[in-house]
């Protein structure tokens, strides 16, 4: 079943794993591919739950999510 997300999975040179939502800009990582997938799926759920309440989503904490 599809979701219609379009998301990029990129291995950075440290070996950990960035997961981008292209539709959201939403970002996370992890250190294997399904952990920055579900890292991501946290980020998404946290970013509508913060829409929801009309707050904004937090701004990026990371060195490797560059803006």
């Amino acid at each position: 079943m599809s979701t219609g997300r379009e998301i990029r999975l990129i291995e950075e040179d440290d070996g950990w794993w960035s997961a981008v939502d292209e539709g959201t800009g939403v970002a996370s990582q992890g250190e294997t591919r399904e952990e920055a997938l579900e890292n991501l799926d946290e980020a998404l759920s946290a970013t509508a739950e913060a829409e929801d309440a009309g707050t904004s989503a937090p701004e990026p904490d990371a060195p490797w999510f560059e803006s």
